[in-house]
Formats: structure tokens, C-alpha cells, sequence
């Protein structure tokens, strides 16, 4: 047993700090990426949020919505191939360019991945994707998954610590998913006493994948806007949102209704339900270790979007950031006791008139 002594950071324990800035306005900062990749010959451009390959959340209508500004959508492992193939054969090929396929660790994963890209060659990325990528079995699997699909943009996770990310970026990952316990929805934490602070998991892994020119993936934790800011600054080169985009008409969560107000249902992809609805059962095994939540239901996602975009703009205008690729190097985080003044509770007034 041994305990690390400096403390490690989430994102509610800092702000970042303001710098002089020659902008004059949130409408001249690009928030578009370029990027190459470590072993794929692919390039890729466009705004690097993700949508998480949650069942509810990593949609085709998502895909669908998310493509026109420019923006990935980690397709869930769940779909057929029938649904695969309705799904590419009507989407044009923009559709198609942001598009990730998610798949697990089995045979037939693997097997259902090699049909899927068969069906197009527009589909450039594809996500290794479990709870626990620690295991030497991962680690094989992502070979095996490199050696067949050379030309692919491969992803793969869950880790936290550096050591870890240079391991899976020399068995053939681009990107490495970087989160363990931080998602609003996910119990790991409670349930296992496991996990890092995400904003110090970001920091290290980011230096660890640039270290042997590969990207990382900030997946979970993310609240506000302001959250995506501070995973960008700490040197992520991908932000994956679940819960920031639950709740809308792309999503595939179940409608309630209680009295006037409407409710989407969310939960975890280790929650019971999402057990349940999966594999029929709950291994004798394993533990729940997500919970099920009622979100508002808020329509379609452009407006969460745009909103969303326009707090990462902003937080670049604050410290001098005219492309989201400076805002590592123009970050200086400050931590806190506070983030915000909560006398007052939020009131949706967008309904209003003068």
C-alpha cells in the first residue's frame, strides 16, 4: 500500500485564469481542428466534441443533428447491422465523415465491425470501449483490432494515468478515452473506491499521448460549457459530453410526462437497466454501477449545442485563445473554493416577453 501525496483536480477546483487578448469578439475565434494521427493515414477536421456512445445518447439522429456543425458522434455498440445499413445507405457522406463505431472486446464485436465498415469506406474512426482498459486482454485486442484495420482512426479506453496511455498508444491507439468514475450517471466510484480526478487525469494523459504524437479523449465529468474549457486548456484534444446532451428529441431515452412537464429517462451503461435491456440479466458477478435520472426534456439539440459553442468561445476571448488549438498554451488554471455565487436559483425566463 502506498499513498500519493499531491492532491489531484477536478474540474469544479479551478477557474482559469484571464489574459490580455487582442480579440474584439466571440465571432473570431475557430473553434475547428486539424488533425493527423499517429498510425492512421486519415486526416480529420472539424469541432472535436463527441457525442458518448451511451445507448441514449449515441444516436444516428444524433449523428445526423451533430454532423452540420461539424461535430463526432460515438455511434452506441447496440444497433444491428440491418439498422447499420438502412442508416449508411441514406446518410450522405458528411453524415458518414462524423460518425464513430463503438464496439466491445468479444468475437462478435470484432466480427460485426469488419461487416460495418464493409458497408462504407467514409467511416473513418472506430472506438475500443470498456470500463476497465487495464487488462492485458484490452491490450491484444487493440493489436489484433490495429493489424486488420490499419488505415482506421482507432480509439480506445478507459484509462487515467500516463503509463497506461502510452501502453495502448503503442499496441496501435491514436486516441486514448481518458475517465474512470466521473460521468454524472456512473457509480464506479461509490461502488468500487476506484477513479481520478478528471482534470489531473486529462493533464497527465495529454502529456503522455503527445509525448509519442498521439490524442487523448476527455470522457465525462464535463457540467457546463465552462467544463469543456478547462478539459481543453488541461490538454485534451477531444471532449466526450453523455449527460450535457441527454434529455433531447435525438436521444433515445424514454418520454415521461408528470402533470405539464415532460422527463427523459438516462442512465448509466453499467445501471441495471441498461444490464437488463442488454443482456437480459444481471450476472451474479457484477454490481450496478450507474443510476437512472428524469432530465428535462428540452427538444431539439441545436439550441444545447450553440449554447455550448458559445461558452467555449467565450472562455477563448478571456485568455486570448483566436483558435481552440491555443487554448492549452494560454491556460493557467487557479484553483478555488468556489465556482459561482448560488443565492439566487436558475429561472428559465427564455419564454418571456418584454
Amino acid at each position: 500500500m502506498r499513498i500519493e501525496e499531491d492532491i489531484k483536480l477536478g474540474f469544479k477546483d479551478v477557474l482559469i485564469r484571464p489574459k490580455r487578448s487582442t480579440l474584439k469578439s466571440r465571432s473570431e475565434v475557430n473553434l475547428i481542428r486539424y488533425f493527423s494521427f499517429k498510425y492512421s493515414p486519415l486526416k480529420w477536421s472539424g469541432i472535436p466534441i463527441i457525442a458518448s456512445n451511451m445507448d441514449t445518447i449515441g444516436t444516428f439522429q444524433m449523428a445526423t443533428s451533430l454532423s452540420r456543425f461539424n461535430i463526432l458522434t460515438a455511434i452506441h455498440k447496440y444497433y444491428s447491422i440491418k439498422e447499420w445499413e438502412i442508416f449508411i445507405n441514406s446518410s450522405p457522406d458528411n453524415i458518414l465523415e462524423h460518425v464513430i463505431i463503438s464496439i466491445g472486446t468479444s468475437n462478435l464485436d470484432f466480427e460485426k465491425i469488419k461487416k460495418i465498415f464493409l458497408l462504407s469506406s467514409k467511416i473513418k474512426y472506430l472506438c475500443i470501449d470498456v470500463a476497465n482498459g487495464y487488462s492485458e486482454f484490452f491490450l491484444s485486442f487493440l493489436k489484433k483490432v490495429r493489424d486488420c484495420f490499419s488505415d482506421k482512426i482507432i480509439c480506445a479506453g478507459n484509462v487515467v494515468t500516463g503509463e497506461m496511455v502510452e501502453e495502448l498508444i503503442l499496441s496501435g491507439a491514436d486516441i486514448v478515452k481518458v475517465g474512470i468514475g466521473p460521468g454524472s450517471v456512473c457509480t464506479t466510484r461509490l461502488k468500487t473506491g476506484v477513479g481520478y480526478p478528471q482534470l489531473s487525469a486529462i493533464i497527465e494523459c495529454a502529456d503522455a499521448a503527445h509525448g509519442l504524437n498521439g490524442q487523448i479523449i476527455s470522457d465525462g465529468g464535463c457540467a457546463v460549457s465552462g467544463d469543456i474549457a478547462k478539459a481543453f486548456g488541461g490538454g485534451s484534444d477531444f471532449v466526450m459530453l453523455g449527460g450535457m446532451l441527454s434529455g433531447h428529441s435525438e436521444c433515445s431515452g424514454k418520454v415521461i410526462e408528470e402533470k405539464e412537464n415532460k422527463f427523459m429517462l438516462f442512465y448509466g451503461m453499467s445501471s441495471i437497466p441498461a444490464m437488463q435491456r442488454y443482456t437480459g440479466k444481471i450476472f451474479g458477478y457484477r454490481a450496478s454501477e450507474g443510476k437512472v435520472v428524469k432530465v428535462p426534456f428540452r427538444g431539439e439539440i441545436d439550441k444545447t449545442i450553440r449554447d455550448i459553442l458559445g461558452g467555449l468561445r467565450s472562455a477563448c476571448t478571456y485568455v486570448g485563445a483566436q483558435k481552440l488549438k491555443e487554448l492549452t498554451k494560454r491556460t493557467t488554471f487557479i484553483r478555488v473554493s468556489e465556482q459561482e455565487n448560488c443565492v439566487f436559483n436558475h429561472f428559465n425566463a427564455s419564454n418571456i416577453l418584454d
